[in-house]
């Protein structure tokens, strides 16, 4: 292992043309800086004005269905057409691609590990070519052992490396629990402050289409608990991108939670460089009757929900939180003293989940402000179903944001 890392410290400083050899005390006592497609499957591309483009396969049907005309804004302004709009477009999972990318040119320290990173380029292509442009030291394509990856990653975070763990889906990542919370977290505290663990955690989760139980797991509220590690959500192209800029430049772990049905989703991008707040949420929609908190894939359901509520009449203020540790209470307790009412809609399980840790923040710093209970829409407690239909049911869907709202607007 100890070679393995040598090699990639090598590596790194050769692509760097650095004339000094790789000190990792430098790093260690540094200050804190706050900072596939496979043939014949179906192709969907959401645009972030609602628009999709679907290929004639039925397969890519249901997600058409899923989130299709998801945006809504509150007032609808005449936009010029997207071809004439500065920056380029990209899907999220090439905005994840050229950030990391931008990243391991800026810095020669980032490195990627992970199953089948290398020159298969991720099972979602998020490190695409990567291993031809940084070779394989830099791009280090690893066992089926998340446990074992895992902990090299943290351990080459602590001799000054910036690596960037993949777990082909979150749900194995169970299988490094360990490494994630007794290492990942704790080794800057248990060190007294000897090492900082510049590690990013990365990878697909949430409800996919019919992937079943195992694989449709929304750990967020398993990792929220750990104390010493960030975690962030990322929902657009834009905020994908910038959050993991910004992770990898952080002296701390960070936890970069994806949703697999978000990673066709097309957005226009600066084409300047950029990073995300990691501590900050982003204002969607600005209204003055109800505050709706949401996180993820469950953005476009709250989206695709404000149409209607605003055809009736509502008027409902939308905040991505994106930091889901720690919570941006300053944007959330603004909006609270606006609207005076909070919905939150997460994907999340509703026993321990987000939501569950989001309501009682908001009750201890924001009760007086409150008109009407905190409402929380989160998914079963079950095992996600195999069968589609079952799998929908599980969910929040648009329609039970819309009846949440209304209920809370009469109350």
């Amino acid at each position: 292992m100890a070679a393995i890392f040598q090699g990639v410290g090598a590596a790194a400083a050769l692509s760097s043309s650095l004339s000094n050899s790789f000190d990792s005390k430098k790093l260690l006592f540094s200050p804190r800086r706050s900072f596939s497609v496979r043939k014949g499957a179906s192709s969907v591309v959401v645009r972030s004005d609602g628009s999709v483009n679907l290929d004639l396969n039925p397969k890519g049907r249901r997600a058409q269905q899923l989130i299709a005309n998801a945006v809504a804004t509150k007032a609808d302004s005449s936009a010029a057409p997207s071809s004439s709009k500065p920056g380029h477009e990209l899907l999220l999972f090439e905005a994840l691609q050229e950030g990391l990318e931008e990243e391991m040119e800026r810095d020669p320290h980032v490195c990627v590990m992970g199953e089948d990173v290398g020159h298969y380029g991720g099972s979602y292509k998020v490190t695409k070519e990567l291993a031809e442009k940084f070779g394989d030291l830099r791009v280090l394509d690893t066992p089926i052992a998340e446990n074992s990856f895992t902990g090299m990653g943290i351990g080459a975070a602590m001799t000054g490396l910036r690596p960037v763990v993949e777990g082909m889906n979150m749900g194995f990542l169970l299988l490094a629990f360990n490494q994630i919370s007794n290492n990942c977290g704790m080794l800057h505290y248990t060190s007294g402050g000897q090492f900082t663990i510049p590690v990013v955690i990365r990878g697909p989760g949430g409800v996919g289409r019919q992937l079943g139980a195992e694989h449709s797991q929304r750990l967020e509220s398993y990792f929220q608990s750990i104390p010493g590690i960030q975690m962030v959500a990322c929902s657009t192209p834009y905020n994908a991108k910038g959050l993991m800029k910004a992770a990898i430049r952080s002296e701390n772990p960070v936890i970069l939670f994806e949703h697999v049905l978000l990673y066709n989703l097309k957005e226009r991008i600066p084409d300047e460089d950029y990073i995300c707040n990691l501590e900050e949420a982003e204002m969607v929609r600005p209204g003055e009757h109800v505050t709706i908190l949401t996180y993820s894939r469950m953005r476009y359901h709250v989206m695709q929900a404000a149409k209607t509520l605003v055809n009736k009449g509502y008027d409902p203020e939308v905040i991505d939180i994106r930091s889901l540790k720690p919570f941006d209470l300053y944007t959330i307790g603004n909006s609270v003293k606006k609207t005076h009412r909070v919905l939150i809609v997460e994907e999340c399980m509703r026993t321990g989940g987000i939501g569950a840790s989001l309501t009682a923040a908001i009750t201890e710093n924001f009760q007086d402000y409150l008109d009407a209970p905190i409402m929380c829409l989160s998914s079963q407690d079950v095992p996600t179903p195999y069968a589609g239909p079952l799998e929908e049911w599980t969910v929040v869907q648009p329609a039970q944001i819309v009846t949440a709202v209304e209920q809370l607007c009469q109350s």
